[in-house]
């Protein structure tokens, strides 16, 4: 028995839909390759401050300031990490005793007066 023909429409929209997979896909990638060789240029350039042999004491605040992107990395891995911290901290929070909760308390409250 022969087979029915797929209408135009329904190849239509199952091409569109692989098209659109390929883009994200592509999209990606090109991202992911981006920020890796952004990573690379920024890893490169504190390799060569590090390496410099003239340079006496590290300062840190000038790397940021001079390479670009880094202040930004290191900010956006700083708060990633705090949020990481907190999170362990509310798990391991239901664990503590009554007096150890305290002390956390009385040792924040003097932080945050």
């Amino acid at each position: 028995m022969p087979r029915k023909p797929t209408p135009i429409n329904e190849l239509k929209n199952k091409n569109l839909t692989s098209e659109n997979e390929t883009e994200k896909n592509n999209e990606n990638n090109t991202g992911e390759e981006s920020e890796v060789e952004n990573l690379s240029q920024m890893l490169a350039s504190v390799l060569s401050y590090l390496s410099d042999e003239e340079i006496e004491e590290i300062d840190l605040e000038y790397l940021l300031n001079h390479t670009k992107g880094l202040r930004e990395w290191w900010e956006h891995y700083l708060e990633n990490n705090r949020k990481q911290i907190e999170k362990e901290i509310k798990q391991l929070l239901s664990s503590l005793s009554m007096k150890d909760l305290e002390n956390i308390k009385k040792m924040i409250s003097e932080k945050n007066p």
